[in-house]
């Protein structure tokens, strides 16, 4: 499962983000939503510099991978330094790094790029609500993935920020056909919709699926929300 975000896009992917699960039942938690239908496991890594918030690190990731040797784990960087963090997360078992364009661009994006692929692993870059796309742009071609936020990162429950379909609107029809669109932050059901509409093909969601109290009908209404576009 390695190379699951340079596959052909067949299906939308839903990933759950920990951040919401039961840190007390953390092997469980990420067992049961794989069993219920989820793709691959997102992990919000940050730095309490880059976002005012402190979360997991490579030991989490590396007992995720102990306990789910099969399981696709997508790490989220939202740390100040991500050059820092590669080696770690790739040794703890991590499939896929993203980083942020915020943290880092221009050529030293470009080669963090080929660093964390020679280490094993695919990347991502990330951006932020209230960045301009055309930061971003001339960074795709170099990636695997592009991340845009739909909510200001930091924690989880937070409220969909519309306006940034605009930036999936803006890089859906750059990338290449073995690239994924993610979007991270306050999705549910209506939200996936409008997500899928605007060129999306991974939807991360953390409360809706971790607090829905059935993780099977929550991941599957994350993938078949019908695509509605939102203004």
């Amino acid at each position: 499962m390695s190379d699951l975000f340079r596959q052909p896009p067949r299906r939308p992917l839903v990933a759950p983000s920990i951040l919401s699960a039961d840190f007390g039942r953390m092997a469980a938690e990420c067992k049961a939503v794989l069993d219920a239908g989820a793709d691959l496991l997102h992990l919000d890594v940050m730095d309490g510099h880059f976002v005012p918030n402190l979360t997991m690190g490579p030991d989490m990731c590396a007992a995720v991978r102990r306990h789910l040797p099969e399981a696709f784990i997508d790490v989220h960087l939202m740390v100040t330094d991500p050059g820092l963090f590669i080696e770690p997360f790739v040794r703890a078992g991590a499939n896929h790094l993203t980083f942020h364009v915020e943290s880092l661009e221009g050529a030293a994006a470009r080669e963090l790029a080929l660093r964390i692929r020679n280490d094993g692993a695919t990347a991502g870059i990330a951006i932020n609500p209230p960045t301009d796309v055309q930061r971003v742009l001339p960074l795709i071609e170099h990636f695997d993935l592009v991340l845009v936020m739909s909510v200001n990162p930091g924690y989880s429950g937070q409220s969909f920020i519309a306006s940034v379909l605009e930036k999936v609107r803006a890089i859906a029809p750059r990338l290449r056909p073995d690239q994924r669109l993610e979007m991270d932050g306050g999705i549910g059901p209506r939200e996936a919709g409008a997500c899928l509409a605007a060129g999306c093909d991974v939807i991360a969601a953390a409360s809706s699926i971790f607090r829905s109290g059935d993780y099977a009908d929550a991941i599957t209404a994350l993938r078949r929300a019908t695509p509605v576009r939102v203004p």
